[in-house]
């Protein structure tokens, strides 16, 4: 299809539906966001590469577009943030089918209706291989923002949901496998943590917050690096997912859950808009070789956990 009636379709299925802080999208060369003077902007980028994010065998298109989407929409959740717009350029193969693409966006468009995020601007271009490039601005009361650096001695470590279930289909997918239920439709329609991350800000109860889209070892690291601390972790507390191990509950990514610190002594609800909190471990005065993640196991014996999640262009 012609960029330009692409366009028009693509704007056809938005609608007129749009939030007041969207003044104009698509249309003109730059969208007009306006955000009052009491909040500041969240922006997030997220690039999806076929072959290194999804495989076409593996994903149908509307599972491609939902996951695409809900990388943008779990960083804005870490931050504690409101989604308020989202952005999609798209490359595609110029082989690959109508159908495929017109599929892709149902996904991508049903989850930002789900969050009530329009679809403000974006590009398309013609690729060796389908790349979906997305930006999503947010917005969170001024100087409210969760960030990584938060977190103290002594502060508690939480996780929302239950880890290793994208990894455990993953890894049946590569052993090719059958995969089904549950576990199957949480790794290719994975729900960002919004309200959990909102309400976490809103009560005060998060000291640093950082989302799970890596592994929880090498974003606990992330924490404890920005945070200038060290942090122990309880093997025997870490809420395996069903069909998942330890192994990927650490190291598996894509959970697209949160982690986040909280002062000692606060109390918090055993869960937050359904999902489920789970108390894993301390935060800890980082070590003469700076800040390091241990975790203790059933027999009390402390161990360096290596941050061997998900990292670009990383030799292992």
């Amino acid at each position: 299809m012609p960029e330009r009636e692409f366009i028009e379709r693509v704007r056809k299925l938005i609608g007129t539906a749009k939030r007041r802080e969207l003044v104009r999208g698509i249309g003109d060369d730059c969208a007009v966001l306006q955000v009052p003077a009491s909040q500041q902007i969240l922006i997030t980028t997220d690039l999806c590469i076929e072959g290194v994010h999804f495989r076409r065998e593996w994903h149908a298109p509307d599972s491609v577009g939902h996951r695409c989407l809900a990388r943008g929409f779990s960083d804005i959740a870490a931050m504690g943030g409101e989604p308020v717009a989202c952005f999609l350029s798209l490359g595609v193969p110029k082989g690959l089918s109508q159908k495929w693409v017109n599929e892709f966006l149902r996904g991508f468009l049903q989850l930002a209706r789900r969050f009530k995020v329009p679809l403000a601007g974006g590009d398309t271009s013609s690729s060796k291989k389908i790349t979906a490039d997305i930006v999503v601005a947010g917005k969170v009361p001024s100087g409210t923002a969760l960030l990584r650096s938060g977190a103290s001695p002594g502060d508690q470590i939480y996780v929302t949901g239950d880890l290793g279930y994208s990894a455990a289909v993953l890894k049946r997918l590569y052993a090719r496998k059958k995969v089904s239920g549950r576990a199957v439709d949480r790794h290719l329609y994975p729900v960002p943590r919004v309200e959990v991350g909102g309400a976490l800000r809103q009560k005060k109860w998060a000291t640093a917050m950082i989302d799970l889209s890596d592994g929880l070892s090498v974003d606990l690291a992330h924490v404890c690096d920005e945070s200038g601390a060290s942090a122990v972790v309880e093997a025997e507390t870490i809420p395996i997912a069903k069909g998942a191990t330890l192994d990927l509950a650490l190291h598996g990514g894509e959970d697209y859950e949160l982690l986040f610190t909280a002062r000692p002594g606060i109390k918090l609800p055993q869960k937050i808009a359904g999902v489920r909190l789970t108390m894993i471990g301390r935060i800890e005065r980082k070590s003469s070789r700076g800040p390091q993640v241990k975790i203790r196991d059933h027999r009390g014996d402390l161990t360096t956990l290596k941050p061997k999640g998900w990292q670009h262009f990383s030799k292992n």
